[in-house]
């Protein structure tokens, strides 16, 4: 069963620190991770009890040599031309896993749009903008963030796309 506690906590990962420094409205979701899970966000949805379409992933791609994040929901994939096209470049292919835990500070499942060492351009799924509130890593695995998705673009500077596909 997940657990919610309200921010205001002292301390927390990078993204919950970089939400109470900012003011925005969150709670936090935390929940047993099974190491043996094939799937993190999937697993999330199911501890959250929510729809895999209201839980994001947070993926890190190379668009013309440049690394990107993408959110998008756990229920599809990334589509790298759209998000290529997003950011006006011609090609992405998905960073390698190891750059992008240096770069975001973050390990593989735990990966944040939030508090990341260095700041990405970052695109967020037009999904997103039909939701009151979707949930993102909140920097470690087994605990998820809940926010507005226009909180989420405003803090990261992301653009909203069609990225995602079913």
């Amino acid at each position: 069963m997940a657990k919610k506690s309200k921010n205001g906590k002292q301390g927390g990962t990078p993204a919950t620190v970089a939400l109470t420094q900012a003011g925005v409205s969150f709670t936090t979701h935390a929940y047993e991770h099974d190491p043996a899970t094939a799937s993190y966000g999937e697993e999330a949805a199911q501890a959250l009890g929510v729809s895999p379409d209201q839980v994001f992933k947070t993926l890190l791609a190379d668009v013309d040599g440049t690394l990107t994040v993408a959110v998008v929901p756990v229920s599809g994939s990334l589509d790298l031309k759209a998000l290529a096209a997003a950011v006006g470049g011609k090609r992405a292919t998905m960073a390698d896993p190891a750059l992008a835990e240096r770069t975001t500070g973050y390990v593989r499942g735990g990966i944040s749009p939030l508090g990341q060492r260095k700041k990405l351009r970052t695109v967020l799924d037009s999904s997103a903008e039909a939701l009151t509130t979707l949930c993102v890593s909140a920097g470690r695995r087994g605990l998820e963030v809940e926010l507005s998705p226009k909180d989420l673009a405003r803090l990261t500077e992301a653009v909203f796309a069609p990225i995602g596909r079913a």
